[in-house]
């Protein structure tokens, strides 16, 4: 049964994402304001929000990892942080190639871009340190530290809009846009979070196996020898 659906996971979310790809390019129109530009929100919009679900899953593991030790959870925590910094990366990309003929510049420092920055700096920061330390204990509690400040920042990269003066625009809803616009963002963001559980998922159990291979104990002597000993 997890075999299949490990199968199936990344199969439904890139043809989801495929079939997404035409109803952004082809089928829903172009925002009233931005035009054609405006399509890349149904690729950007989705990496950010699996950023923010990752970065909660990584601060949710970091809670519990300085509750009760655990090298899953441990596992679990460097996942969602390396998941959310790659979608992260994405996400800010894409608003980069938005901004240029939006705002004619392809990075401003507001409120929102700089928040965003100083947060994927905290999670590149943690998984850097994380190859740094051969204690696996002591990096485990680091890295929980490191992710509950991570998490700290994911908050202000959500309310920077609204709290600051800042170019990037406030969250919509439902209700304030067209119905072609929600289709076509939700069911990119269900392929989005598709792959997103397959990368969390492929990369937690590299992460147990690393932390199986620290804590296993030494062979015993001559454990390796031949079956006949010594000549």
């Amino acid at each position: 049964m997890l075999k299949a659906l490990r199968i199936a996971l990344p199969v439904i979310g890139f043809l989801m994402l495929a079939a997404g790809s035409w109803l952004a390019l082809a089928w829903v129109p172009a925002e009233r304001d931005m035009g054609a530009p405006s399509r890349i929100m149904y690729v950007h919009v989705p990496s950010v929000w699996m950023m923010f679900l990752c970065s909660t899953l990584n601060f949710g593991a970091s809670l519990w990892y300085l509750n009760k030790s655990s090298l899953k959870v441990d596992a679990l925590a460097e996942a969602g942080a390396e998941v959310c910094l790659l979608f992260g990366g994405i996400g800010v990309l894409l608003g980069s190639i938005w901004a240029r003929p939006t705002w004619g510049v392809y990075w401003n420092w507001d409120p929102r871009l700089t928040s965003v920055t100083a947060m994927l700096v905290t999670y590149a920061g943690m998984l850097a340190a994380r190859r740094f330390e051969e204690d696996p204990e002591r990096r485990a509690r680091v890295s929980s530290v490191l992710g509950i400040l991570a998490a700290a920042s994911a908050v202000l990269v959500w309310f920077s809009v609204r709290w600051f003066n800042s170019l990037h625009q406030v969250q919509s809803s439902p209700k304030t846009t067209y119905p072609e616009l929600v289709l076509t963002l939700r069911w990119n963001s269900f392929a989005f979070l598709f792959i997103a559980i397959w990368f969390v998922w492929q990369r937690y159990e590299l992460a147990l196996a690393a932390r199986a291979g620290e804590v296993a104990p030494p062979e015993p002597p001559g454990a390796a020898a031949s079956p006949g000993g010594a000549a």
